[in-house]
């Protein structure tokens, strides 16, 4: 999931260098923290959250298909 999430923001944004993902791992579920430079987090969010909310369904169609649960966190 990480190496999807990385690939996905680095091909939206201006700064794919400043992409930063980080995997935390619970009970029942996996958290991904996406990070990206200040300048890319609209184009990240996307108008009215569209993009953030396609993000967040591929991962976790992914995740289902591996039978696990991810939660994507947009931080800043």
């Amino acid at each position: 999931m990480k190496e999807l999430l990385e690939f996905i923001a680095r091909s939206l944004v201006d700064n794919p260098e400043e992409v930063e993902v980080k995997e935390i791992e619970g009970e029942r579920s996996t958290i991904l923290e996406l990070r990206v430079a200040a300048d890319d987090m609209g184009k990240v969010i996307g108008k009215q959250g569209k993009i953030a909310k396609s993000i967040r369904t591929i991962t976790k169609a992914t995740a289902a298909k591996e039978g696990k649960r991810v939660v994507v966190e947009i931080l800043r």
